[in-house]
């Protein structure tokens, strides 16, 4: 192999950002939405039918009604607000094209002052609410740990293949907030 072909040299067609490029010069890739789609039922189907076998939900909703304990009821809810905080600012990010007038660049979301403040609370409210739920299902519930942390992954995953199939709203002004 000579030297001139052993060197790596990265394809004008990638859409991963140059250090020097604008946040506007960076191209996305258009995926058709039955591609799309299926991508995000490969997370929907599995999930629903785990978290259905398992009965994730009748196991959540009977601790939420008080029946495991005080201390399991308040877990519990706190584990529900964390999972509708998920969820609205999911939503949100999805919004804010809408919302603002104006599209992030994802890619570069540390740098965007709306960004910047809702990533780190979305990521701790995924973190938390699924931990929080997961030692809730394997404390008060009969699934116990191994089946619990099953359980809620595969309701997450349901919830993230729903949210996953919401389409963005587009924005003729393409400008990085």
């Amino acid at each position: 192999m000579s030297s001139s072909n052993s060197t790596f040299q990265p394809s004008s067609s990638s859409s991963i950002p140059d250090k020097n490029s604008s946040p506007q010069s960076i191209r996305r890739k258009h995926v058709p939405w039955t591609t799309h789609t299926i991508r995000q039922l490969k997370l929907v189907l599995p999930g629903w039918a785990i978290t259905y076998y398992l009965g994730t939900l009748h196991n959540f909703w009977y601790i939420l009604q008080g029946n495991g304990g005080s201390w399991a009821q308040t877990a519990a809810l706190a584990s529900s607000g964390l999972g509708i905080t998920t969820v609205a600012l999911f939503i949100y990010v999805l919004l804010i094209p809408w919302l603002t007038g104006e599209e992030p660049n994802y890619q570069t979301w540390r740098d965007s002052g709306i960004l910047s403040s809702v990533i780190p609370v979305l990521t701790g409210s995924i973190v938390f609410g699924w931990l929080l739920s997961v030692s809730t299902m394997g404390q008060f519930s009969n699934l116990g740990y191994i089946k619990g942390t099953i359980g809620v992954s595969a309701f997450y995953a349901l919830t993230f293949g729903i949210l996953g199939l919401i389409p963005v709203p587009r924005v003729t002004r393409k400008t990085k907030i």
